[in-house]
């Protein structure tokens, strides 16, 4: 992708009225870019853009993106107002903590609904657009949690690690149309993400799991202290998408990086265990 240099580009952003989605708002119209913002409360994301950004150029939209119908609209609202599209930004999520065998079927189609058939449904409205005009980019704002899983984050990590797959396949299927896709792994960040505004929990627990229940303690009094900042976070992940290329994946945060780490240590110890016995499964030569 070229990103464009005379003329202001036009970003689609989801989940933008807290986080990292929000910060990234507000630089974006810092920049004087044109910024479609999709959230659940266009009132809340106002309220926190009030004295914070220069909103000429944003267009908020109450977007259920579980409404494939609703997300089409979106975009067309977005391409009449803007006169085009240069950039989509898949960020909307929410965390869920507790044990697999807690987690309902509710719970388990709510998340997936927003963390893939959500991006699914922003996809196949924003694609056929990016590769006529044959240049785009797609952020697909994953985690660390996405590579690697802890106990307690079974339903998130199922959600990261179903949107990591499409988005390699994505960037394979797109860049023969000058289209390029980047997969944000950001490790814990100076958001409310571990808020109980955010945080999803289950209606019920068992007294089977104790860690789980004093992970969860933990996790809310982390709250205030995380290592990401989500200024430099957003800055980041902006930068990456005006000087294109770079690596599939833009891992933010010195935690996410570890995790991450330890996960390809172990994958590879496993492939080296598994090498003398792979073939087993073979037809003979």
């Amino acid at each position: 992708m070229s990103f464009p240099t005379d003329r202001p580009a036009t970003w689609f952003v989801t989940g933008t009225s807290r986080g990292l989605g929000l910060e990234l708002v507000k630089q974006l119209l810092g920049r004087g870019d044109n910024v479609a913002a999709t959230t659940r409360s266009t009132q809340r994301l106002l309220a926190a853009l009030e004295d914070a950004a220069d909103t000429t150029r944003l267009l908020p939209l109450a977007v259920d993106l579980r409404d494939e119908t609703a997300v089409a609209q979106a975009v067309r609202q977005t391409t009449e107002r803007f006169g085009g599209l240069d950039v989509v930004v898949n960020n909307a999520g929410y965390g869920f903590l507790a044990a697999v065998e807690e987690t309902s079927g509710r719970d388990v189609r709510d998340m997936l609904d927003v963390q893939v058939v959500g991006v699914w449904n922003v996809l196949r409205a924003t694609l056929p657009l990016l590769r006529e005009q044959r240049s785009g980019h797609v952020v697909n704002v994953s985690s660390v949690l996405g590579l690697t899983s802890v106990p307690g984050w079974a339903l998130y990590c199922a959600g990261k690690f179903a949107l990591e797959g499409l988005s390699e396949a994505l960037a394979a299927e797109v860049a023969g149309f000058g289209v390029e896709v980047t997969i944000v792994e950001p490790g814990y960040f100076r958001t409310d993400f571990l808020t109980t505004d955010s945080l999803a929990l289950p209606d019920g627990t068992t007294d089977a799991y104790p860690a789980i229940r004093e992970m969860t303690e933990n996790h809310l009094k982390l709250q205030g202290s995380q290592l990401g900042d989500p200024v430099r976070g957003a800055r980041l992940m902006i930068d990456r998408v005006v000087a294109g290329g770079g690596p599939l994946r833009q891992v933010l945060g010195s935690d996410s990086h570890a995790y991450a780490t330890a996960k390809v240590q172990a994958l590879q110890a496993n492939l080296d265990a598994a090498a003398q016995t792979a073939a087993a499964s073979d037809f003979p030569a």
